[in-house]
């Protein structure tokens, strides 16, 4: 399986490499591995002492945020490597302060492996979620590099826990300790013969916490909202827009909106605006517009969602009609009422806040009309509602402070 494995992957670069001459996001993938090695050489020393810190993509570099800002507090002297496998994550936080180097993570060959693990040499190991590389553990694991994956979430149908999954399943050998979001995840490594399982639950919920702290006000936010009722959609596909869009368009209510798509080209951003019949403006275009006059605002920019959630009296969160559902919790945590598609399966706090009544999953045009007149016709209904979600995100809180005890024993231990 050995070799099988790493065939693949050899393969899988070789196809990539072909592929990218034809696709721009994979041209991105393709040749920003070429510059890895060269950007922790300019930055990471022999003498440097090291963490590194693995991310898919941009979800699960949320997650690990609190984690890197404690070990930064806590080990200034240490430099900070974060790595990204999708472009995704990277392209969106590669200019960030957070870490001395943000790169791609090379292929998880052994040529490769060898490569940039001597380039970094580092003390600790930290993957966040699901990321499993065979032979990126295995040389950790020959390196005597203690090594933790965090906030990770297994299921039943992963190939770990599965009668071919044996060397998959041993590569989770090399992890010298898993700390998982709940106790499904811990049996499920218990009945595989995995012990060093602490529950330390989700790191975002503790990122999200530390975003209703932080300075959430917007001028333009201000002066478009005044003192009115405030609907913010964020991440939305079409399904979710088509919609939206017919109660904007019906609406009889001083109500201010907010659409923040997940696409932000061009075409889409025009295919919105000429769909809508009330007076639309663009976030790009405020300089031109009378913002205060507007009903509807089009946030055609990334970077700046989770700051407007703070001025919504209601939230829609987009991709449960479509490919998959975005982050609830961001808009959750401000104490609102959080609308939502009907396919949320496999998002665990989706699935907990729908039970509890904090977030409200919709089938059509028609719950999604009688939902938002309901909200808008009774504030002390949606104050309670809203009451369900922030005390929910305070009570999965902490998991940060449970991880970094034991990265702070480890590190200590090192030095």
């Amino acid at each position: 399986m050995n070799f099988l494995y790493n065939l693949l992957i050899i393969s899988a670069s070789a196809i990539l490499k072909v592929l990218a001459l034809m696709n721009p996001k994979l041209s991105l993938f393709v040749n920003g591995r070429k510059e890895t090695i060269s950007l922790i050489n300019e930055s990471i020393s022999e003498e440097d002492k090291v963490i590194w810190i693995h991310a898919a993509s941009l979800g699960e570099y949320e997650q690990g945020l609190p984690v890197i800002e404690q070990l930064k507090i806590h080990h200034p002297t240490h430099k900070i490597v974060l790595t990204f496998f999708s472009p995704s994550g990277y392209e969106v936080k590669k200019n960030s302060k957070i870490a001395d180097v943000i790169c791609y993570l090379p292929m998880d060959t052994k040529r490769k492996v060898n490569s940039f693990l001597t380039a970094t040499h580092p003390d600790i190991a930290i993957f966040i979620k699901y990321e499993i590389w065979p032979n990126y553990l295995n040389a950790l694991k020959k390196a005597d590099t203690p090594t933790f994956l965090i906030s990770a979430l297994f299921k039943e149908n992963q190939i770990y826990f599965k009668w071919y999954g044996g060397f998959m399943r041993n590569a989770l050998h090399n992890f010298s300790h898993f700390f998982v979001q709940n106790e499904k995840s811990k049996s499920l490594l218990n009945s595989v013969g995995y012990t060093n399982v602490t529950i330390a639950g989700d790191t975002r919920f503790d990122r999200v916490s530390e975003i209703v702290e932080r300075d959430n006000e917007l001028d333009f936010m201000k002066r478009f909202k005044k003192d009115q009722f405030c609907f913010v959609a964020g991440s939305t596909w079409t399904e979710d827009e088509k919609i939206i869009i017919d109660y904007i368009n019906n609406n009889i209510h001083p109500i201010k909106f907010v659409i923040a798509p997940h696409t932000i080209k061009e075409h889409h951003i025009q295919e919105i605006i000429q769909s809508i019949n009330k007076k639309v403006v663009r976030y790009t275009d405020l300089e031109h517009s009378s913002l205060e006059d507007c009903e509807v605002l089009i946030i055609d920019t990334i970077g700046l969602l989770t700051k407007i959630y703070s001025y919504a009296d209601i939230a829609y969160v987009g991709g449960g009609f479509a490919t998959g559902l975005h982050n609830t919790l961001e808009p959750a945590v401000f104490g609102i009422p959080v609308i939502i598609g009907p396919h949320y399966d496999g998002f665990a706090e989706a699935e907990e806040l729908v039970q509890l009544g904090g977030v409200i999953s919709i089938k059509n045009n028609i719950d999604f009309q009688e939902l938002v007149d309901k909200y808008f016709d009774s504030e002390d209904y949606s104050s309670k509602i809203g009451r369900i979600n922030t005390d929910y995100i305070k009570e999965k809180a902490g998991a940060t402070k449970r991880i970094i005890s034991e990265l702070n024993a480890v590190l200590t231990l090192k030095n």
